[in-house]
């Protein structure tokens, strides 16, 4: 036992030290002359009494500095202050104990049910994946959600975008996507939420029977745009170890948005040009980067359900056009339909998954077609026929949809306890369509 201890310590001491000193601290970040180190090296500034204080990464070098953004608060560093770059990157603890629990951005834990153990650990930086060695995407997911399976068919390692405002229910949807869909493992990234919509989350949406096969990585408002920034590539790494043990994972981030927030205050901290709404180019360089990193493999999945908080609910602004450009397909959430008490507010018409017609048979693929064409022609005339000018009899095709369109619009809405097998859901579609 003793030397086994002693050969960890050895594999993990820093055989290389360098000592920098701190020049400047401008807003979030710090420059340092002096210090030899490389882009997402971890370094430690040392306090007055010379112990190791503030981590710190390194971002970027300027003229004969070096830049660093701290994980963590700035409070007590000063200019004089030395910095010791570690000659590390961010790696993260992975292995199955990881299962129920709830971790930091640095993948430390924050329930109280103890540390972790001892674990073999992970980099956090994303690496190419050859895109020939990507198997095509054939296996449905069923997620026990109607307006899902039925209309919006999601496969294994598919990715998708949740685009929504504010309070149309994009975290009670994503607490039942965890509960009823039928992954091995889920990995949920929360960015940028308050602090007490964490805990909310977690007891209310997930509960315990969706918290028994998740892991949460959280990273609350109040935290540095490093640790935000961090936080969905360390839910990502989480994901890729419990993938290459050959399981069928489901990511969720919540919310890209708010990762690309995180990644413009820095990029701006280091002197980055803003362009489109003040976003910086490095955000339209790390967003495929992140997302690429889900798919479908030989050896697992990762399907990756990312939501996008669309400002203003407009689903063209930067990061939604952006965001819709790299995923596989993506569900709109509509403040008018959340008006309307319909929950899950999933506005179908705005909505589409690009691999369903791969994924589902010819019959569903027909029941879904007549359901599109029931609410695309309702939607169409629903001015005329509320104010009485349309005239029954005159278009068959609108008559039908008059007479189906509140079965279908029941058979879209589905409460929170409710969970419903995809054979159910192909069921009440072909009962509906029924002549």
């Amino acid at each position: 036992m003793y030397f086994s201890n002693v050969a960890k310590a050895i594999r993990n001491a820093e055989t290389v030290s360098t000592i920098g000193k701190i020049e400047n601290v401008i807003g979030m970040s710090i420059e340092a002359s002096g210090l030899k180190a490389r882009v997402g090296d971890i370094a430690r500034v040392l306090t007055k009494a010379g112990t190791e204080g503030v981590a710190v990464e390194v971002v970027g070098f300027k003229d004969e500095a070096t830049i660093l953004m701290p994980y963590n608060d700035l409070g007590g560093v000063a200019p004089g202050d030395f910095v010791r770059s570690t000659g590390k990157t961010l790696e993260v603890p992975v292995g199955d104990f990881l299962m129920g629990r709830v971790v930091d951005a640095l993948c430390n834990p924050i329930d109280d049910l103890g540390p972790f153990g001892k674990s073999q650990t992970y980099p956090v930086g994303a690496t190419y994946i050859n895109p020939l060695s990507r198997p095509p995407i054939k296996e449905r997911l069923t997620f026990g959600i109607k307006a899902i399976d039925g209309l919006l068919t999601i496969g294994k390692g598919q990715r998708m975008g949740i685009f929504a405002g504010s309070g149309v229910g994009k975290s009670t949807l994503m607490g039942m996507i965890a509960k009823y869909g039928l992954a091995d493992v889920n990995v949920i990234a929360l960015v940028g939420e308050r602090g007490r919509e964490v805990k909310e989350f977690i007891q209310k949406e997930l509960g315990p029977e969706g918290m028994r096969r998740s892991v949460v990585v959280v990273a609350t408002s109040d935290q540095s745009s490093m640790q935000r920034m961090k936080c969905p590539m360390v839910a990502t790494t989480i994901a890729e170890y419990f993938k290459n043990q050959g399981k069928d994972v489901l990511l969720m981030m919540d919310s890209l948005t708010r990762f690309a927030m995180a990644q413009r205050e820095m990029g701006l901290a280091i002197g980055e040009p803003p362009i489109a709404r003040g976003y910086t180019p490095s955000i339209y360089a790390e967003l495929p980067k992140l997302l690429e990193r889900s798919g479908n493999f030989d050896n697992g999945s990762i399907t990756g359900i990312y939501t996008v908080l669309v400002e203003g609910d407009d689903t063209n602004e930067p990061i939604s056009d952006t965001v819709r450009g790299i995923v596989d397909g993506h569900m709109v959430l509509s403040r008018k339909l959340a008006h309307r008490n319909h929950y899950p507010a999933i506005d179908v018409s705005q909505s589409i998954s690009r691999l369903m017609n791969s994924l589902v048979s010819n019959e569903h693929k027909e029941l879904a077609s007549e359901f599109r064409d029931i609410m695309a022609i309702y939607e169409e005339n629903a001015d005329m026929v509320n104010i009485g000018a349309y005239k029954k009899g005159s278009n068959p095709r609108l008559d039908r949809a008059l007479d189906k369109m509140a079965q279908v619009d029941a058979f879209l809405t589905q409460n929170v306890g409710e969970s419903f097998s995809y054979e159910e859901t192909l069921g009440a579609m072909k009962k509906i369509l029924e002549k």
